[in-house]
């Protein structure tokens, strides 16, 4: 069940949300670590946070960024 309640102000800009590290979002797509580093280098990839040396990606981020990859007819 999806939970559809309204974001509140503290979550608004989804500080709250699920992360991934970067080798869990390249186990979830199956591809190396080494290419999302590649695209956050050149800015190809999902939006990430980096803070303090560490890397991680929103999941909200990730599923706008697997929306704009869809290809084909609706």
């Amino acid at each position: 069940m999806c939970d559809r309640r309204p974001a509140s102000s503290a979550n608004a800009g989804g500080f709250n949300s699920v992360r991934l590290t970067q080798s869990e979002l390249a186990k979830r797509w199956r591809i190396s670590g080494r290419t999302l580093e590649k695209w956050r280098q050149t800015q190809a990839g999902p939006r990430h946070l980096k803070i303090g040396g560490r890397v991680v990606y929103r999941l909200e981020d990730i599923e706008a960024f697997e929306v704009e990859q869809l290809r084909g007819p609706a």
